[in-house]
C-alpha cells in the first residue's frame, strides 16, 4: 500500500448485517442491518464527524473503516489501497498509519504503567523506534498535550481528561496518516471535552484525515469540516458545516434539540425511516415517503447531499415558480 495523492479514506457501499441465533441451537436466526449503503471520503487534512443516535451505525461504520470488523459488502480504500478482505498479517504492517481513539480510555491503559511508559512502549513497539529515540518522542508528545508535569502518573492517579490525552499522546507520536476517534470525550464536562478536542485535532500531521465519531452536535459544527448524519445504517444527511445549516428533519433536531424530538419509538420499516416523527410529511408527498426509500442527493443552491423527499420536492416546486 503506497501513499497517494487521493483521499486518505474512500468508502464505497457499505453494508453490514450482524447474524446472531438464540440461547439454543433450534432458536430462530436474527439479522441486524446496522450499515445500509454509505458512500464517503475523507481528504488530506479534513475532519469529518458521524454524528447520530445510539444505534444508527456510526460506530460500525469506523470500526470497518479501521478493519476491526469486516463489512457484509462493500470496499473501504485507506490511502489508495483496498483494505477491506485483507488477512490480519497483510494489515499488520499498516496499522501504525490508521490509528484507533478509543471511547473508554481507562480501559485502553495498562494500570501499571505511568504516561511516559505507555507512549515509550506504543513508538518501540509499533512505530519500532529504539528506546532513547521513543522516550525523546514521548517526553515532546506528552509535553505538547500539556502532560509534561505527568509523566510518571499512573492511571488512576489521573483525571478523565488526562487519561484521554494520554491515549491521545499514543496515537498521535506514531504521526498517523489516519486517526478515528469513538466518542473521545464522552464523559467529561465541557470544558476538559474542548481541551481533549483540541489536543487531538491541534495536534495531528497535517496531512493526515480524521473521523470523529460523536453524538455531540456543538463538537462536530466547532471543529470538523464536514458532518455525515446518520439514521437506521444509513447517510441522510452531508453538511458542510462552513457553508451550510441541515435540511433533513432529523438532522436539524440533532443540531438543535429544541426544534424538536428525535425519534424515540420504532423507525418506519419501508420507504423513509424518519417518516414517523418527521414534522416534513404532507399530502404531497406522503405516498412517496411511505412508499420509497429516500436517495442521498446533492441539493442545488446548497453544498451537501440530503436524503429527504420533502427537500427534493422543495426544489422542485421551487425551480417551477421560478
Amino acid at each position: 500500500m503506497t501513499e497517494a495523492a487521493g483521499p486518505v479514506v474512500r468508502v464505497v457501499g457499505l453494508h453490514k448485517t450482524f447474524k446472531s441465533g438464540g440461547a439454543w441451537p433450534w432458536s430462530p436466526k436474527s439479522e441486524v442491518r446496522a450499515v445500509r449503503g454509505v458512500d464517503f471520503q475523507v481528504a488530506e487534512g479534513e475532519v469529518v464527524a458521524l454524528v447520530g443516535q445510539s444505534g444508527s451505525g456510526k460506530t460500525t461504520v469506523s470500526r470497518i473503516v479501521l478493519g476491526l470488523e469486516e463489512p457484509s459488502q462493500g470496499e473501504v480504500w485507506l490511502d489508495g489501497g483496498r483494505w477491506d478482505g485483507l488477512s490480519e498479517r497483510q494489515r499488520r504492517p499498516q496499522r501504525v498509519r490508521f490509528q484507533y481513539v478509543p471511547q473508554d480510555a481507562m480501559g485502553a491503559l495498562d494500570p501499571q504503567q505511568t504516561a511516559l511508559e505507555h507512549v515509550i512502549e506504543t513508538l518501540a513497539v509499533l512505530g519500532g523506534h529504539p528506546a532513547p529515540e521513543a522516550r525523546e518522542r514521548a517526553r515532546s508528545m506528552l509535553d505538547r498535550l500539556g502532560l509534561g508535569h505527568r509523566e510518571e502518573a499512573l492511571p488512576r492517579e489521573m483525571s478523565g481528561g488526562e487519561q484521554r490525552r494520554v491515549t491521545l499522546a499514543r496515537v498521535l507520536a506514531l504521526e498517523p496518516r489516519l486517526v478515528v476517534a469513538d466518542e473521545p470525550t464522552s464523559g467529561l464536562d465541557p470544558q476538559r471535552r474542548e481541551s481533549v478536542l483540541e489536543a487531538l485535532i491541534g495536534n495531528l500531521p497535517p496531512r493526515a484525515g480524521c473521523i470523529l465519531v460523536t453524538h455531540d452536535m456543538s463538537e462536530a459544527r466547532g471543529w470538523c469540516s464536514r458532518v455525515l448524519a446518520m439514521l437506521a445504517g444509513r447517510v441522510i444527511e452531508e453538511i458542510d458545516v462552513s457553508k451550510d445549516e441541515p435540511i433533513h428533519p432529523y438532522a436539524r433536531v440533532l443540531f438543535d434539540p429544541w426544534s424538536g424530538e428525535v425519534p424515540r419509538g420504532p423507525l418506519a420499516e419501508q420507504g423513509c425511516p424518519f417518516r414517523p416523527d418527521c414534522s416534513l410529511v404532507d399530502d404531497t408527498f406522503a405516498a412517496r415517503c411511505q412508499s420509497e426509500l429516500p436517495s442521498l442527493l446533492p441539493v442545488p443552491g446548497v453544498a451537501h447531499r440530503v436524503a429527504c423527499h420533502a427537500a427534493e420536492s422543495a426544489e422542485h416546486a421551487a425551480a417551477s415558480s421560478s
